[in-house]
């Protein structure tokens, strides 16, 4: 990836960090049904059981709002399983009976300045060799985009849908794909580097062309890269990369960051973060991938900002 360079200013404030659905403790908890159970019941029961659950969920997302708030926490990651089948035509019917309320809640989240963002399951794939697997995941990416809009968030990428490039090598099925998608998607789609498929690199020219935003995720890069730790350039040269696909709006730039289980290479996330990027000290925006949540995010703030090269806890 070329160097890009840094135009904006050293940030003088700390990042505001993220968090990512649920709580540690058993404070931020929702409520699910599977598909099967879904399925055996009949379309009344169906019905009632949404209802119940979809009730109770925002009742979890108001709590989650006033969790994040209390602990100074300025982005969360809204669940992508937070409304059961609103992706089919009878759950989005019902939701749409609670756009009171979710009004109400995008109301709330704007006044506690928490910035509200999603991350559609893995299997939203828009590079299909399958027609009915991207129209299946358009769908998905339409039930998030409706949800948005009757939060009344922004269709920016402010309020970011983030998902995956999906299948190596189907570049230009994505960029076509992302060039149909309704604007109510469009506006707020961006697109992560993760560390099998789609590097970095490949993102980054899919961003450039497509005009979307990149997400860079640095553990991800770290071992599709395989970069020796969080002080190898090419950690920097990504990221800043990454933020020249938000102009103008660079202090949106929002990035991820996890550690391995067993170390740094490891693809699975550890509890807690002990090692940073240095130069995530000048994005505005975290999203901290740990298993410990929050008590991940209070162990980040214990030694931020960084010293002079990686951080470690």
């Amino acid at each position: 990836m070329p160097r890009k360079k840094h135009t904006g200013a050293s940030r003088t404030t700390t990042p505001n960090l993220g968090l990512v659905c649920i709580s540690y403790s058993d404070e931020i908890r929702y409520r699910t049904i599977t598909r099967t159970r879904y399925l055996s019941l009949n379309d009344a029961d169906r019905k009632r059981a949404l209802e119940s659950i979809f009730s109770d969920n925002l009742e979890t997302f108001r709590r989650a709002l006033e969790f994040c708030h209390a602990r100074e926490i300025k982005l969360y990651r809204m669940p992508s399983s937070i409304f059961p089948f609103a992706d089919t035509a009878d759950g989005l019917t019902l939701l749409k009976t609670f756009q009171a309320k979710l009004a109400e809640l995008g109301e709330i989240a704007k006044s506690l300045e928490i910035r509200i963002v999603a991350h559609p399951d893995q299997f939203v794939v828009l590079s299909s060799d399958s027609q009915a697997t991207i129209d299946n995941s358009i769908t998905v990416l339409q039930m998030h985009a409706d949800i948005f809009d009757m939060m009344g968030l922004s269709r920016s990428p402010y309020n970011a849908i983030i998902i995956h490039g999906g299948k190596r090598g189907n570049e230009k099925i994505l960029k076509r794909t992302i060039n149909g998608l309704s604007d109510a998607i469009r506006s707020r789609l961006t697109l992560e580097n993760d560390e099998i498929s789609y590097s970095s690199n490949t993102i980054f020219a899919v961003c450039c062309e497509t005009g979307l935003r990149m997400i860079f995720d640095a553990h991800h890069h770290l071992i599709m890269e395989k970069c020796r730790d969080y002080t190898d350039p090419k950690i920097r040269e990504a990221m800043e990369a990454a933020r020249t696909t938000w102009h103008p709006h660079e202090d949106w730039q929002l990035v991820h960051i996890s550690n391995g289980t067993t170390g740094l290479h490891d693809r699975r996330h550890s509890d807690f973060i002990e090692s940073m990027p240095e130069c995530f000290a000048e994005v505005g925006w975290i999203e901290v991938e740990a298993r410990g949540k929050e008590a991940a995010i209070e162990k980040i703030r214990a030694f931020w900002p960084p010293a002079k090269g990686a951080c470690q806890a």
